[in-house]
């Protein structure tokens, strides 16, 4: 690292020793903490932010003012995700109390039944997320309606929010409307419609192994009977209790229309907002203070059917300031090591190990993770790993599709995975789960980097700037899949 003169003191090279005091202490302080009390990771995260900046101050001779300037440019980075957050509790407050969501679940619970719900879940979510480009917008919308349609055919809510999430990233990828999906050839020098069908490769294995999975525990659900006694007491309440009619899927067909035609997401999020408001007006009788108290503190549900009271009890602004704190948070440790090279110096031990093509991929894959652990934001995942691996890709004779792909396979699938990063924690807010519980079932996310090393340690579909090398793969047994998609030439 270049060493940059102070007044009194020279700043040090940033040593692996000195990203390894703060990262040691967060993952033993998170670990206390999740085991032994009902805290959240808030306190344990900013601590190790402060270890990090002793760490900065004292051992590496970096004064408090530079350490401030990179957590608020971090901090900054990633202020349209905490509005966006805000707003989404607004847009789940609005959609309840205007009857948007009790319609989709009582529509949803007539047709849908539990061997068919959980396949049926990811590619609803995957064509959300398609049509917007985005994974949040489809997990806001739908995924709110699928959690209440789950819930009321029993089946855990944990393996349903695997399912959304699991279709939700599916369709993010694949979408040229996603930001990442921009993001990541950008960084790495490579054309969106050629990232694209290099991504094909992993993420169509993955969703067909997701979608196997989810039949096969869809057909075990079947197995159980749904209560029906406890099915129509759900409808009877939603009906008892909401105005339900096929005319309040307009508002959320606004929305997603908005999304579609490429407005940007805080007007089109805040736009769906507003308009639940008005169909709470018209279809729900609901007076303008009311509709105005849910924006801010969320909707609370006493129709006396503990399970519709415990969908419907949700929303607000106040209901995302936790989330929003717990990415302040993680943006602050996050800002000290980028600033003072902390997160270079993993990178770099990791870059270490990589000594061929397979290994290269699997510390790009690495790389991506910690960042996204540490930093707690995808974006800085793309960006940064991207950064320090775009040359090396290039040294290694490696086209730049291979980096974009890798980058998105774990530096965006990861993320909802780690609940204080942006993506985790937004999924946690709104979907209304707790920490953990779900990742085991998010299969998609967690196939694509499997099989993104699994190809840079094999060859399958491995595309080199030396044309020679790409032939080599084409007349090999490993290439048979690429060439059926038609990706390489």
């Amino acid at each position: 690292m270049k060493k940059e003169e102070t007044t009194t003191k020279v700043i040090k090279e940033t040593k692996f020793v000195h990203a390894l005091i703060p990262l040691l202490f967060l993952i033993i302080s998170l670990g206390y903490t999740l085991k032994y009390t009902e805290a959240s990771p808030h306190i344990p995260i900013i601590i190790s932010g402060i270890v990090a900046s002793w760490v900065a101050m004292f051992g590496l001779n970096y004064k408090w003012e530079t350490i401030l300037e990179g957590i608020l440019e971090t901090i900054k980075s990633s202020m349209e995700a905490a509005i966006i957050l805000l707003i989404i509790g607004m847009v789940v407050g609005s959609w309840i109390i205007s009857g948007v969501v009790p319609t989709m679940i009582f529509y949803g619970l007539k047709i849908m039944n539990p061997s068919i719900f959980l396949p049926a879940t990811v590619l609803l979510s995957f064509v959300a997320a398609v049509a917007t480009g985005n994974s949040w917008s489809a997990a806001a919308t739908i995924g709110i309606a699928l959690m209440g349609i789950g819930a009321g055919l029993g089946i855990p809510a944990p393996i349903t929010v695997g399912a959304i999430i699991s279709g939700a990233y599916m369709g993010d990828k694949i979408s040229p409307l996603s930001d990442t999906t921009n993001l990541a050839p950008a960084m790495a020098g490579s054309k969106l419609f050629d990232h694209i069908k290099s991504m094909l490769y992993t993420t169509i294995p993955s969703f067909i192994i997701s979608m196997i999975i989810f039949t096969v525990m869809g057909l075990k659900y079947s197995q159980v009977e749904v209560d029906a006694s406890s099915l129509n007491s759900i409808l009877e309440t939603l009906v008892s209790n909401f105005n339900i009619t096929p005319l309040l899927f307009i508002v959320p067909a606004m929305t997603i229309g908005l999304v579609i035609k490429k407005a940007p997401s805080i007007p089109s999020l805040l736009f769906g907002s507003l308009i639940g408001g008005v169909a709470a007006v018209i279809f729900q009788g609901t007076p303008v203070k009311d509709f105005i108290t849910v924006l801010q503190s969320g909707f609370v549900s006493n129709t006396g059917n503990e399970v519709v009271d415990g969908l419907l009890t949700r929303g607000g602004m106040n209901s995302m300031m936790g989330t929003v704190a717990l990415i302040i948070c993680a943006l602050f440790l996050g800002g000290v090591m980028e600033r003072t090279g902390m997160l270079n110096a993993v990178a770099r031990k990791i870059l270490s190990i990589a000594n061929s093509t397979g290994s290269l991929i699997f510390s790009t894959l690495l790389t991506a993770f910690a960042v996204n652990v540490l930093a707690a934001e995808q974006y800085l995942s793309i960006v940064i790993t991207g950064r320090i691996f775009k040359d090396v890709y290039r040294e290694k004779n490696l086209a730049p599709v291979m980096l974009s792909r890798a980058l998105e396979n774990c530096g965006t699938m990861t993320s909802p995975l780690i609940p204080w990063n942006t993506c985790g924690a937004y999924m946690i807010a709104t979907l209304g789960i707790a920490p953990w519980v779900y990742v085991p079932y998010c299969f998609m996310n967690l196939i694509s980097p499997v099989i993104s090393a699994i190809y840079g340690f094999t060859g399958i579909s491995i595309k080199y700037l030396d044309k020679e090398e790409t032939k080599k793969e084409k007349t090999s047994l490993k290439y048979m899949f690429a060439t059926l998609l038609n990706v390489g030439k």
